[in-house]
């Protein structure tokens, strides 16, 4: 196990994914351009979903990227855990647009394993994770997620505790 690359890697993790929420707060919709486009699907669901914003991604990548030097590491780790936490945001928000939950809905699991299976993937080789570091920090960080959005929440810079 690697603890200092597993923090590091939570740290990250945390600022990716939380970018975005706080971002909401302060901005509220200006500048909140859909990712989608609005566009629909085949089965006229939203493809992702308004709350999936080309300002979340943006700020996340920006806000992560300066993470990832402030704990040492390269830009570009910041920058691709960013993406791919984002990526796997949207994959989520996809699979729930099509089993009809709705935008902003919590879907246990599903809200946080991509957001974090894929970045620790895709940054395996740069922190030297291993395949226990990895599973060590999706559990870590779906437990954290939880926690820290019902902290979130109650200090009223999340609109649902979830």
């Amino acid at each position: 196990m690697h603890p200092l690359a597993i923090f590091q890697s939570l740290v990250l993790l945390t600022l990716a994914n939380g970018a975005p929420v706080i971002t909401k707060k302060i901005f509220g919709s200006r500048f909140a351009y859909p990712v989608d486009a609005r566009i629909m699907f085949l089965d006229r669901r939203p493809l992702f979903g308004s709350s999936k914003t080309i300002r979340g991604v943006l700020v996340s990548i920006l806000i992560t990227t300066t993470g990832a030097l402030l704990l040492g590491l390269e830009p570009k780790i910041g920058a691709i855990v960013a993406g791919a936490a984002m990526a796997g945001d949207l994959v989520s928000s996809f699979v729930k647009r099509r089993i009809n939950l709705p935008s902003s809905s919590q879907a246990l699991a599903l809200d946080q394993v991509p957001e974090s299976l894929f970045p620790l993937l895709a940054c395996r080789d740069m922190l030297s994770l291993s395949a226990a570091d990895i599973a060590a920090g999706v559990g870590i960080f779906f437990v954290g997620e939880l926690i820290l959005s019902i902290l979130l929440y109650k200090a009223h810079l999340r609109d649902e505790p979830y």
